[in-house]
């Protein structure tokens, strides 16, 4: 992966085309381009029978300027970026800023293309682009521009399953305020679970669900972790959309544990004081002291910013790894 800066001062992340690949692509134009070049002396060889051997000379010499130079100026002007091969492997050359590249961009390409590839065997193509940092060879160095892949690695990623804990309760929520970009957030936070620290992972989880807490009702029970949290709410939402689609009921599975902590609603802790509810993951509001919904008991401490209780980033806050209160398990 590498940087690029774009005209409006952006830094966009984008993935630099290997050299394996690249090398792959330009053998797939090469033999494209010969086979042109094949084409081309046939055509010529029937014409110089009738015509001026000078003429026919002169005709030789334009097909050979417009396979070799003209094909990826051409090509890569018309597709923005990409020739044959590129598209086989997925590639496209692009400006140093991320715009797409320009004919002047690739004419200068072409050009360095013939000296580099075809007289020199490639050789500088390969040594330059095992020095440069983002793999140029000398045709990207002279025309500002960088080849990047486009296909990115699929991931296995396994969709967001319900916690059985919060089922009953999850059939009852309300999702009709809940923002599409809200969710988005809370889906990559879930799939980014395993690759955060503990503190971090337990302080965006507060954050995120308070976000979420905002637009969904009723509260969730009491012990639940932020993960648990978000996984049922966006299992709900995918549920009923899903069900939308099909245009059937929305049958919703009973819970296998009872009623009790987290199956009934009317035993929900009161996460707030007076008609005003408080944050997601706030401490309950009667006066003696009671287990955070997250996990271990929230410690004495300063209160974080906005009066939501102990901050979340401290040691004391992070949950331990393992199972956590209530037989959730963390994401797959």
């Amino acid at each position: 992966m590498s940087d690029v800066v774009t005209g409006e001062a952006v830094v966009v992340e984008v993935r630099v085309a290997q050299v394996p690949s690249r090398a792959v692509a330009q053998l797939i134009d090469v033999a494209v381009q010969l086979v042109f070049l094949i084409a081309a002396f046939v055509v010529v060889g029937r014409f110089a029978s009738i015509a001026d051997s000078a003429l026919a000379i002169a005709v030789s010499i334009l097909f050979t300027v417009l396979v070799l130079v003209g094909y990826p100026v051409i090509f890569e002007t018309l597709t923005r970026g990409r020739t044959l091969g590129k598209m086989a492997l997925g590639l496209r050359v692009v400006s140093d800023d991320g715009g797409p590249e320009r004919f002047r961009q690739a004419l200068f390409r072409g050009l360095a293309g013939f000296p580099e590839i075809w007289m020199l065997t490639g050789a500088p193509a390969l040594i330059t682009s095992l020095i440069s940092e983002k793999g140029k060879r000398l045709g990207d160095l002279f025309a500002g521009t960088i080849v990047i892949s486009e296909r990115a690695p699929r991931l296995g990623r396994a969709p967001v399953e319900m916690p059985p804990q919060l089922a009953g309760w999850a059939s009852r929520l309300e999702l009709s305020r809940l923002p599409a970009e809200v969710a988005d957030t809370a889906r990559q936070y879930l799939l980014r679970w395993h690759d955060l620290a503990p503190a971090v992972r337990h302080e965006m989880g507060v954050r995120i669900a308070t976000q979420m807490a905002s637009y969904v009702s009723p509260p969730p029970p009491a012990q639940v972790p932020p993960h648990a949290y978000l996984s049922a709410v966006l299992a709900e939402r995918r549920h009923r959309e899903e069900a939308r689609l099909a245009r059937r009921p929305t049958p919703h599975p009973t819970p296998s544990y009872g009623t009790g902590a987290y199956g009934n609603a009317a035993q929900a802790p009161a996460y707030g004081l007076g008609s005003r509810p408080a944050p997601y993951g706030a401490p309950p509001a009667p006066t003696p002291p009671q287990p955070s919904p997250y996990g271990p008991p929230a410690q004495a401490g300063p209160p974080s910013a906005g009066g939501r209780g102990p901050a979340a980033s401290s040691p004391a806050a992070a949950p331990e790894q393992g199972p956590t209160p209530g037989g959730f398990v963390p994401p797959a």
